[in-house]
């Protein structure tokens, strides 16, 4: 097989199942507004990879070797992003009815990944890792995409049921500050360490 297809089932599922930035949103809205009410959110930030991994796949690693400068910037601009993100989470709180806020859509949910540092670091490391030199770009490209989206479609509908759980129980208490800001600080967390320590 051209495509370590095992090992990168294990490492999607690792990464896709564990704290981020998109868990962590996905967490916070369905902690907010349920998970039946997030599925279009839920929907856009699995096919929000996807955006991702098909440019990569067929050469924007290449331009990455000749303007360095541009994708670092990017990687710092969406690290921003996402800090703000966190900063919103941080200040959310899940108990009462806020007549003014509107759940986040499919279009809301399709731009996470793409200002998701997390994401970028391991679509690439799928690509780096797991695909033989003589396999075709269509070849290598489909089956990241199919096997990081296959995780997504299990894991990301359950961060957001979590999400709904915890705020079945914590809704209106006084550990509800101290939860969203945890979980705001693991947001922070989880993007200061792929951009000092994770890689690209």
């Amino acid at each position: 097989m051209s495509v370590a297809l095992l090992p990168l089932a294990v490492f999607a599922a690792s990464q896709i199942g564990t704290p981020g930035p998109a868990n962590l949103a996905l967490m916070a809205t369905g902690a907010r507004f349920g998970l039946r009410a997030a599925l279009p959110f839920v929907a856009g930030v699995a096919l929000g990879k996807q955006l991702i991994i098909w440019p990569v796949g067929f050469g924007l690693m290449e331009l990455a070797e000749t303007a360095p400068a541009v994708f670092t910037t990017l990687k710092y601009v969406s690290a921003a992003y996402i800090i703000w993100l966190a900063w919103k989470v941080a200040n959310l709180r899940l108990g009462g009815r806020d007549t003014k806020a509107t759940v986040p859509g499919f279009a809301a949910g399709l731009v996470v990944h793409p200002l998701n540092p997390k994401a970028w670091a391991m679509i690439v490391g799928s690509f780096t890792a797991f695909v033989g030199p003589d396999t075709s770009a269509l070849t290598a490209t489909a089956t990241i995409a199919a096997v990081l989206l296959a995780c997504q479609l299990v894991m990301h509908p359950l961060w957001t049921l979590g999400g709904q759980a915890i705020a079945s129980t914590v809704a209106g208490t006084r550990a509800e500050p101290y939860l969203m800001w945890t979980l705001a600080a693991l947001t922070v967390a989880s993007v200061l360490f792929v951009l000092f320590l994770g890689g690209s």
